[in-house]
Formats: C-alpha cells, structure tokens, sequence
C-alpha cells in the first residue's frame, strides 16, 4: 500500500491537510479520498486539503480542495497555510511567488511567525441586499474575494414577528441552520459562503458558514476579507481592520482604498503547523456525499 506524508496545519483555526507532490511522487488526488481524509471520524480530519509542488518561474503552484472534494476557488487561510508549508519544503524563504488556479499571488513571512498574503481586489461588492426567511428579515452585504461572501451585521438581523433585532451576541445566531439555509438559496446558483459580523466597543467578531465544508468553520481567510471590505464601506472603519474568529485567533486585513477602489488588499494572521504523519488509508469505510 502507497504511503503518502502529510503536514496537518491550520490557519486561525481553519485546519487543512497539506502535502508536497514533489515529495509523494505517485499522490493522485481525488475528490472521494478528499471526503475521506477531511472525515473526522474516520480520517485525519479538515475543512480541506491543500497540495503545492514546483512550477517554473513561481516558488510553487498550489491547489486548494474543500471537504467535500470541489475546488477551484480561493482560500485565505489555505493560502497562508501553504506558503508557511513551501518554506518548510524549502521551495521558497520570507517572501514568495506563487499560482493558483491560473492566478499569480504573493505572500510573505512576517514577524512571530505569521504570513501576509496578498489578494487581487475583490471582484464583486454589491450592499444592502435583502434576505427573507420564515423567521428573519435580514440587510445583507456581498463582496467575491476569490470565494463569494455574503457578509451580515449582527443588528441587521430583524425578528419578522416584532421588527426589533433579533439576536443581541453573535454566539446566539444559528450559524449552521441559517448560514446553511441562505448558502443554498436560488438567488445564489453556486452556492454561498455567509458571514456574520458584530461590532463591539473593543473588538469585531466574525463567524463564518463555509460552502464545501458545509459547517461552521473557526476562522475564513477569504471571509473575514470580504466583511474587512464591507465593514470600511458600510461602517466607515478604516485599514487595517482587526477581526477575533471563532477560535479567538486574529486575522488583520489591510488595504488602501480610494473612490471605492481596492488595492493592496491583505491578509495577515497565524499559519502552524499541528503534526506531520503519513498517510496509509484504510478504504473499508466510504463516506457517503452530504
């Protein structure tokens, strides 16, 4: 049986499965052994799994799959996580190059170990959208930074029995039932990722449901970049914008905006390695698709 080696990282919190072609030379990945090392129970265990090797003219190319098996989009903290990884695979030192999916990105190791990764700017930003379900009338925000976001404020939630709002903590949203119900409403073809956002006196927080890990995850890169952009844009908060995860992490994202233009959009936070191990799997156990 072919054995491949593993490093399981995790960004804020946001955990991957990450490996090296270069370093597994028969690896194939496939979505039913993405669903299978993602399972929790019957695997190692992620929100999704992370591939780099080398590439001409980049330090290296990276590939990011959900939980589920699909890919093709952007992930933040799979991004951050994976430069951190190419460092470790000496593919490339403090500042790197690299693609994904036919996009070139920089990231770049910053101080206590944590990596600053640099996004296009976003390529959507629609406000003050309305979302209607059985219990809530909810204003909504949307901003596509790599992965499509919809972004909503915590007081923007409306009870539809009494008008007033309808939750005063964000611990008390349901984010799984209802971040799930909006991810697969019509009005979003390909699905959604949905974000919710409270501003405190001291700091702002941030839950995320996740499209293709289909729960809530600890921390979203791609996330908390959209709700950075709509919080500068419907709040007035200016660069960098500080957000506290689910896992307590901080992620920071800057920027510099100008007539509603975006550039130097970042994304900056902790990438660590958990363990490294390797993979022998046992296929007795399918996991059925969700």
């Amino acid at each position: 049986m072919i054995k491949y080696s593993f490093t399981k990282m995790n960004g804020a919190g946001n955990d991957f499965i990450a490996l090296d072609y270069d370093e597994n030379p028969p690896l194939q990945v496939t979505p039913e052994l993405i669903r299978q090392w993602c399972d929790r129970r019957f695997g190692i265990g992620a929100d999704g799994v992370i591939t780099i090797r080398q590439t001409p003219g980049y330090d290296f190319a990276m590939e990011y799959f959900n939980a589920d098996g699909s890919g093709g989009t952007l992930c933040g903290n799979g991004a951050r996580c994976a430069t951190r990884f190419a460092v470790l695979q000496q593919k490339g030192a403090h500042k790197l190059k690299f693609t994904s999916n036919g996009v070139e990105y920089r990231a770049e190791e910053v101080e206590n170990n944590e990596i600053r990764f640099y996004l296009p700017p976003p390529a959507t930003i629609e406000t003050s959208g309305v979302i209607e379900t059985a219990e809530y009338i909810i204003t909504s925000h949307y901003s596509h930074t790599g992965s499509p976001h919809v972004v909503i404020f915590l007081d923007d939630i409306r009870s539809r029995a009494t008008g007033s709002p309808a939750f005063t903590s964000i611990n008390d949203v349901p984010v799984k039932s209802l971040g799930r119900e909006i991810r697969y409403m019509e009005r979003f073809p390909h699905g959604t990722n949905v974000n919710f956002v409270a501003i405190t006196d001291i700091e702002i927080l941030i839950r995320t449901y996740e499209r293709g890990v289909e729960d809530e995850t600890l921390a979203c890169g791609t996330g908390s970049t959209a709700a950075a952009v709509l919080l500068h844009i419907v709040k007035g908060i200016s660069s960098p914008v500080c957000l506290k995860t689910r896992s307590g992490c901080l992620l920071n994202v800057a920027f510099e905006s100008k007539d509603g233009l975006f550039k130097e959009l970042s994304l900056q936070g902790p990438a660590e390695v958990n363990f490294r191990g390797e993979i022998e799997f046992n296929q007795k156990y399918k996991i059925m698709e969700k």
